[in-house]
């Protein structure tokens, strides 16, 4: 419904050939009273907000991840026992085919076996033989057989890395006994050679950030990270220049404002090249795993030294009070790495499955070069 209000307008009408403008109209709609609408939500009213820090907001992502993965398990567990109690022309690869695993002494050295099959080289088909002076690398290998549940789990390689790592060091035993009847170089150890020498070059305790300047973080002691990376390279460095490689001098290969690697003096490629060709079978798998690892052939070098059994080992690193372990060894690889993240933060399943993963590499070089003897 619509109503007319005549407003007279103040200025005096306008006139066109003498005749006066009526007055305007304004037309407007009729005022309706709002409908209120009424309050339905029931129960009582909201917490208060309570303040949680980061890591408490992590630790409970986490907890409800690991639930979520525990009850897909479950879940997954109780579907394979239906199938196979189900249905028993069910494909031998999706089952387990062996109940127990143990570890035995035959001719002379340790076998894994599946109930009463040994463990095979999955490509020589090969029984697997570890020395006897190795028995934690047996037992670790029979424990990682022993969690895997389905054959098929066999096939893949990041769920039985420490079975590909034995079998890498066979492999070139196998090809380093072939070379000394033929009379011919064996290539793997060659081609390891020549791929762990690069990183040389690009190593990663060996290069080092520009000096501080005024605004550069500093940490509890008063370091930068410049201080933190030339500590870590002096310590490791003086240790292989004094053990290992005498009289030899390794220098940084990034230093300063400098964004080109510089290289080492002439002479130090060939002494270390010389070492490396010089190592056996287990050393030289050890030693690649450890160099892709960490990405520092002096990292790795060091700690083939420490923990060897072999003729690399030094004899009195076992009777050492502290020992350059895994966990050392990761943290000198990763010491920018780690300056920024606890600075600025960490990327979460980024810097944190990273860090796990290179201790869990450098841990299997433990169990693979360590043993009970010298002789390997």
């Amino acid at each position: 419904m619509q109503s007319t209000i005549r407003i007279p307008l103040r200025l005096a009408p306008r006139m066109a050939n003498g005749i006066a403008r009526p007055f305007r109209s304004i037309h407007v709609s009729a005022i309706k009273a709002a409908n209120v609408a009424p309050v339905v939500g029931t129960g009582p009213p909201p917490e208060a907000p309570v303040e949680r820090t980061l890591n408490d907001e992590r630790v409970e992502r986490r907890r409800r991840q690991a639930e979520m993965l525990r009850t897909a398990q479950e879940i997954r567990s109780s579907k394979d026992m239906k199938k196979s109690s189900s249905s028993s022309s069910a494909s031998p690869i999706k089952r387990r085919f062996w109940r127990d695993v143990r570890v035995d002494e035959v001719n002379g050295a340790l076998q894994v076996l599946l109930d009463a099959r040994p463990l095979r080289h999955p490509n020589t088909k090969e029984i697997v033989r570890v020395p006897l002076s190795k028995p934690t690398l047996a037992a670790a290998l029979a424990i990682e057989w022993d969690l895997l549940t389905s054959a098929q789990q066999a096939t893949q390689q990041h769920l039985i890395p420490l079975t590909s790592l034995v079998c890498r060091a066979l492999d070139i035993a196998a090809e380093d006994a072939a070379a000394a009847t033929t009379g011919v170089a064996a290539a793997t150890r060659t081609a390891i050679a020549n791929s762990v020498l690069r990183y040389l070059d690009t190593d990663s305790l060996l290069c080092w950030a520009p000096p501080a300047g005024a605004r550069d973080l500093l940490n509890d002691a008063g370091e930068s990270l410049r201080d933190v990376q030339k500590r870590a390279a002096e310590d490791t460095v003086g240790f292989l220049t004094t053990h290992v490689w005498p009289g030899i001098t390794i220098k940084p290969v990034l230093d300063g404002h400098s964004i080109f690697p510089a290289s080492q003096d002439e002479g130090v490629r060939e002494v270390v090249q010389g070492w490396v060709l010089g190592l056996s079978a287990w050393e030289l798998a050890g030693l690649e795993r450890a160099v892709l690892a960490g990405k520092s052939l002096v990292t790795a070098a060091r700690f083939i030294a420490e923990w060897s059994d072999g003729p690399a080992g030094l004899r009195d690193a076992a009777t050492r009070e502290t020992r350059f372990g895994a966990e050392e060894a990761a943290r000198a690889t990763s010491l920018e790495v780690d300056w920024q993240t606890s600075n600025w933060g960490e990327v979460e399943d980024t810097h944190d499955v990273n860090r796990e993963d290179v201790r869990r590499q450098l841990g299997s070089v433990v169990l693979l070069v360590s043993g009970t003897s010298k002789s390997s």
